[in-house]
This record gives structure tokens, C-alpha cells and sequence, in this order.
């Protein structure tokens, strides 16, 4: 038995070495969000009579849907239902990503063939996987934990704050550990795992709005049922640590029945022949982009509805504008004119954020084809490099392009019928998401500036839309200088609906995009392939 865990450690330490910026920087950003979020909430609502009437608003089902339950009106718990979602889904796609990268993308690669040659065990690499990715959720959540602590808050809610954040993480790796031996391919493996999310916040959403029990189905439910800061609940974490023990006993069964580099599901032959429309590169694209795309088409139509149906039932709560300083924060995020009017217009801000993660896959796939060795062949065709390049970056761009246009549409549709205007509704709220499109195409822009100049970068990308989640999600709380703000391409972006149309800043955000386009593939016209 121990021959087959040998070389553990050595995988460790390497895994450690190629993400020692990587998750530093995750762990990072999963600390500061929520005790930044309680320092300034503090002085949001500084009285518990500011505290009482914003939780009025937030049983609205809408809102209640999205984030969850208020458990208990106090400046704790109200940290927890604004960044709990949030925290929870950054730390579980943390540990799918970690988990699949250094286990099911390393043999597809070919490279855990090579170390397998020498005294690296069967499991060695599924359990160097399970290493990195749960030592991430628990010191993520001991930072967590000592944040909030910093704040002044109550030590036993900050406890129970951080254990369901680490234990979170440890269930969703091993998830992906048991999604990485049924698949050959990385991308697939990561689809699966994150198709078990999404169910899960479905299931929590469904639950709280509905019957309970559905909550109790759910990986995220149980993590947002510890209830930190309202009367901590410590049995349910023995769910998600149940989940860990069977998941983990699964991939380990699993790893022992397959061959190196098969999935326990085999992959389908294809036909004999190709298809007419794979004949050029922008068939091909299609064919490699065409099952991301549709799964982001679903998601983001079910968001878009989502988030859209709430606005209605916040138009109704007179609580909302009682309160000054929480009206002076949503202007400050979505626009001076209205409350529903700043709520879409923040939320739109949201759905060009989610769609810019579509599009940086999209665009970064060219260097996937790269590192996998299956662009050089292509290129001893008659198929030229920008060529072959305008066939991915056409989905990236116009796929983005339809991603936003569904989101706007399905919002458009889920406001409108509650306010019976959906003739009036559904084209303003196409336009109001489509706006966001030059900032997504910035960031695009980014991924071909750095896959052309700076090959080895290119997970920069990644970085830059981080920071633009962030800016976005707690710029304001925190009262950021403007000039850091406005490194952010979506700070240009008019705040409709609710503020003044203004074309200027759109075009200054194409003409930046255009000329990151342009040097990025000018340099990849003259770099050396690999």
C-alpha cells in the first residue's frame, strides 16, 4: 500500500512550485472579501435600527433566491448572507480547478505518464491533488476566520464562518477527484464538477424559496445552514465532511480500476470521415468551442431571469429607500436614478463580469491548442497562423456578444411579465446588457496581447478578470480611490438603465481592445510555436 502513495510528497512540493502564485493570490482574495465587507458595513449601519430596516428588505424571494436567507438581524450575520454565496462558490471552483490541474490535465498532457516511470506511486498524484486543494480551503479558512475575528465580531461566528468555507472547498475537491477518473479530458472533467455546483446553488435556491428540505439536498445549503453569527449550527458540517469521506473513497476506487490516461467513461470513435464543415479553422473552432458555449447560454439565461425577477419585488419594499446610506451605496453602484434602476444596472455589471469568464476560456483555448501540440500540424497546412486565430477569437467576441444578448433578453422577459411591459422591457434590457461588450472585449484583447507576446503569461488573463470582479464587488464598500477603480475596463461602462447613454468611453474601450488585438497578433505572427 505504501508503494502506491510513494512520491506524494515530491508531487507536492512540485504542485506547490508551479502555483506558488496562483493560490497565494486565491487565498488572498478569499480572506480580505468577507472582513473587508464587515469593516465597512459597520459604518453602513452603524445602528441596529439601520440594520432592521434592511433586513426587510432582504426577504424579498428574489433576493432571498440569489443570496439566501437572512438567519438573524445583526451586523455578523448580515456579512455572511452578503458574501457567504459568493466566498462559497469562489473557494469550491478553487478546489475543482486545483484538484483537475494537477491530476486529469497532467495525464492528459502526458507528463504524469513520464513521472509514473519513475518511484511516483498509483495515487501519488490524486492525493498530491487532494493536498494542494484542501490545504487551500483550510488556510483560506483559518484567514477567513481570524479577519472577521479582526473586525470585532463574535470569535464563535467567525469560527463557524471559516469552517464552512474550508469545508466547502474540501467537498467540492474531492468532487472534481472522483469527476477527473471518469473522463480523458481536463475541460470535461472541470465541466462536471462545476455542473455539480451549479446543481447544488440551484437546489439551495429552490429550498429556500420553497420546500426547506431541498436546501438540505445541497452541498451549499449545508455550509449556509451552520448559520454562522445567528445561533451556530456545528452538527450539519458533518454532511460536507461525509461528502469528502465517500467522494474521496470513490476516486481512490476509481483511480485503481482504470488505465493511465483513460477515463472510466470511454470516449466515443468518431466518424471516418470529417464533416464538410470542419474543412477550415472556423469549423473547427466551432466544433472545439461549441459545447462551452451552449453551457454558458443556459447558465446566464437562467441568470439573467433570475436576477431580472427580482427587480420587480424590490420596487415594492419602501424599506429600501428609508435608508440613505444604503440608497448613496447602490447609486455608487448602478446609477443615481431609482432603486431598481441602480439594482439592474448593478446587476447587469455582474452578468458582463460572469460573461467575460466565457469569453477568456474562449480566447485562451488557442494556447490550450498550442501546449497540446495539436496547432503545430495544423500549421503545416495551407491554414495560416491569424487565420486559424480569427476562427477561435470570432466565438470569444461573438460569443460573448450572445451570452449578453440571452442575459437580457431572459431579464428583460422575467421583468417585464411581473411589470406587464415585456414589449417594453425586453429591448431595453437587451441594450442596457449588451453595453457591457466593450469591456468584455478588453479583456479579450488582454488574452491575445499576452498568447502573442507573452505565451507564458497568459493566466494573467485570469488575473485581470479577478481584479475586475473585485473592484466591482467591493470597490464601493470600500470606498476605493477612483483612479484604482478605473483600471477596471467596466468602470467606463455607462450605468444603464439609470444614467446617460455616453458613446465616448465605449469607443475609447473598442479602440484599447482593437489595439491589444493588434499587437497580440502581431506577435504571434512572428513567435515561435510551443
Amino acid at each position: 500500500m505504501r508503494g502506491l502513495f510513494s512520491g506524494t510528497g515530491s508531487l507536492v512540493r512540485l504542485g506547490l512550485r508551479l502555483d506558488r502564485v496562483r493560490l497565494p493570490v486565491w487565498v488572498v482574495v478569499l480572506a480580505i472579501l468577507p472582513a473587508g465587507t464587515a469593516a465597512n458595513y459597520k459604518s453602513l449601519y452603524p445602528t441596529e435600527r439601520s440594520l432592521q430596516e434592511v433586513s426587510g428588505v432582504l426577504t424579498n424571494p428574489s433576493l432571498v433566491a440569489l443570496n439566501g436567507p437572512l438567519f438573524k438581524v445583526s451586523l455578523g450575520a448580515l456579512t455572511a448572507w452578503k458574501i457567504g454565496v459568493t466566498e462559497l462558490i469562489l473557494i469550491a471552483l478553487v478546489a475543482v480547478f486545483t484538484v483537475v490541474r494537477h491530476s486529469r490535465a497532467e495525464e492528459e498532457a502526458g507528463r504524469l505518464e513520464l513521472l509514473g516511470a519513475t518511484v511516483v506511486g498509483r495515487y501519488a498524484a490524486l492525493t498530491a491533488a487532494l493536498v494542494l486543494a484542501g490545504g487551500t480551503a483550510v488556510v483560506s479558512g483559518l484567514l477567513i476566520t481570524l479577519g472577521m475575528i479582526g473586525t470585532g465580531l463574535p470569535a464563535a461566528g467567525a469560527v463557524a464562518m471559516g469552517l464552512e468555507m474550508a469545508v466547502t472547498g474540501l467537498a467540492f475537491a474531492a468532487v472534481a477527484g472522483v469527476a477527473a477518473q471518469l473522463t480523458e479530458s481536463a475541460r470535461a472533467a472541470s465541466g462536471i464538477a462545476i455542473a455539480v455546483l451549479g446543481g447544488a446553488y440551484l437546489l439551495r435556491a429552490v429550498g429556500d424559496t420553497g420546500p426547506t428540505w431541498v436546501s438540505w439536498l445541497s452541498p451549499v445549503g449545508w455550509a449556509m445552514r451552520v448559520r454562522p453569527y445567528a445561533t451556530e449550527r456545528w452538527w450539519v458540517l458533518l454532511l460536507p465532511l461525509a461528502l469528502v469521506c465517500g467522494c474521496t473513497a470513490a476516486a481512490y476506487r476509481l483511480v485503481g480500476h482504470r488505465d493511465l490516461g483513460a477515463g472510466m467513461v470511454a470516449q466515443r470513435p468518431g466518424p471516418a470521415s470529417a464533416a464538410p464543415s470542419l474543412a477550415g479553422p472556423l469549423g473547427l473552432a466551432w466544433r472545439l468551442q461549441r459545447g462551452l458555449l451552449l453551457a454558458w447560454v443556459v447558465g446566464l439565461a437562467l441568470g439573467g431571469a433570475v436576477m431580472g425577477g427580482a427587480a420587480h419585488g424590490l420596487a415594492t419594499s419602501g424599506t429600501f429607500t428609508d435608508n440613505q446610506q444604503l440608497m448613496d451605496m447602490l447609486a455608487r453602484l448602478g446609477g443615481p436614478k431609482g432603486i431598481v434602476e441602480a439594482y439592474l444596472a448593478a446587476i447587469f455589471g455582474i452578468i458582463g463580469i460572469t460573461a467575460t469568464a466565457y469569453t477568456v476560456q474562449a480566447t485562451l483555448r488557442m494556447r490550450a491548442e498550442e501546449t497540446s501540440g495539436r496547432l503545430e500540424p495544423l500549421l503545416t497546412t495551407r491554414t495560416g497562423r491569424l487565420r486559424w486565430a480569427a476562427g477561435h477569437l470570432l466565438f470569444a467576441l461573438l460569443g460573448t456578444a450572445l451570452l449578453l444578448a440571452v442575459a437580457g433578453v431572459s431579464a428583460g422577459l422575467a421583468y417585464g411579465a411581473q411589470a406587464h411591459d415585456i414589449g417594453g422591457q425586453v429591448p431595453r434590457m437587451l441594450g442596457d446588457a449588451l453595453v457591457q461588450l466593450p469591456a468584455t472585449w478588453v479583456l479579450a484583447g488582454l488574452g491575445v496581447a499576452l498568447f502573442g507576446l507573452l505565451p507564458r503569461l497568459v493566466a494573467v488573463t485570469w488575473a485581470g478578470l479577478i481584479a475586475c470582479f473585485l473592484l466591482l464587488e467591493v470597490g464601493a464598500l470600500l470606498g476605493l480611490s477612483q483612479w484604482l477603480v478605473d483600471a477596471s475596463p467596466f468602470a467606463h461602462v455607462p450605468k444603464l438603465p439609470g444614467s446617460a447613454f455616453t458613446v465616448t468611453p465605449l469607443l475609447w474601450l473598442l479602440a484599447v481592445a482593437a489595439a491589444l488585438f493588434a499587437g497580440g497578433l502581431a506577435g504571434f505572427r512572428r513567435r515561435d510555436i510551443g
